[in-house]
């Protein structure tokens, strides 16, 4: 008889493409207890905040060899979205017995994308929802890594010292609410590019809609800061712990467009896609040349790919 772990990989593999593991952590009549939910049966009622109003937040980490990459850093960003929401949530050990549970289910045999969810609740009153999907990771991650992308520039419409004076937008959170960021997604792909790169209005680089902007500039590598009203990348925090220990700067820098376009390289970092090197942006196709850094390579090491 084969192993849990063993029989999760085999579930996975048989599923191929369309392959899910779900894991409830808190709600429903268990109360805060990781079961394993049937992935093809519904979960969340039809009034769970979560679905009518975008009201709760995630986190989305990659999972390698049947082990979660940088699980920490994704717990500790979700914990601080989750008390800008107001939210409670389950423990970070009750977190942690889930992923593990999931990981044990999906076994060591592929690379998968695991999202952590947590949601206000029923709209009628009731306990927060948590769970844990995990699914394949998709072939337009796998692309972009090996290939790069080409991005366009959209304005996001407000300036980048916006955060500090308006809280309650959620600026530095990873909220449900990812109507606008899908859009822009999609506009950027009806006109044949693959990312998107949001400016202030000042034309202050911000980050994209799910990843965080990095340059190679003179052998350093720069990034905008939180303070310019961003999610705090987990990717670029563990890229900057592999490139200390390697000799390589990292900074947190004020950029604009132009430092973009005349950077050694750029990336969009984030934790499923990993590192998407930029070949162009709107139509300016970038210089491919080897920027000196190897930051696939060190995002690889600081994910255990390596």
């Amino acid at each position: 008889m084969g192993t849990a772990a063993g029989e999760g990989a085999d579930r996975a593999t048989d599923r191929g493409a369309d392959a899910r593991v779900v894991v409830l952590v808190a709600g429903g009549p268990d109360g805060p207890r990781p079961r394993v939910h049937p992935a093809g049966e519904p979960l969340l009622l039809a009034d769970d905040l979560a679905a009518v109003r975008g009201d709760g937040c995630f986190e989305t980490l990659l999972m390698v060899g049947g082990r979660p990459a940088k699980p920490e850093r994704h717990l500790t960003r979700l914990g601080r979205s989750a008390a800008a929401l107001g939210l409670t949530g389950p423990t970070a050990g009750e977190w942690g017995a889930g992923i593990a549970l999931a990981a044990r289910e999906w076994g060591p045999d592929s690379e998968a994308m695991v999202r952590l969810v947590l949601s206000r609740g029923p709209e009628r009153g009731g306990p927060e929802t948590a769970y844990i999907t995990v699914a394949p990771v998709g072939p337009h991650a796998v692309r972009a890594r090996a290939e790069g992308i080409a991005v366009t520039v959209l304005g996001r419409g407000f300036p980048a010292d916006f955060a500090g004076s308006a809280p309650w937008m959620l600026l530095g959170a990873k909220t449900l609410s990812y109507a606008a960021n899908m859009a822009a997604l999609r506009h950027a792909a009806a006109d044949g590019y693959d990312d998107v790169v949001y400016l202030s209005s000042e034309g202050e680089v911000l980050e994209g809609p799910r990843s965080t902007i990095l340059i190679a500039r003179s052998g350093e590598l720069v990034s905008p800061p939180a303070e310019v009203g961003i999610l705090e990348g987990t990717t670029l925090g563990a890229l900057a712990e592999v490139a200390e220990r390697e000799g390589v700067p990292v900074r947190r820098e004020r950029l604009l467009l132009s430092d973009l376009l005349t950077a050694d390289a750029v990336w969009l970092l984030s934790s499923v896609t990993l590192a998407a090197r930029v070949r162009r942006i709107d139509d300016v196709t970038l210089d491919g040349a080897y920027p000196g850094v190897d930051v696939a390579g060190m995002v690889d090491r600081a994910v255990g790919r390596a």
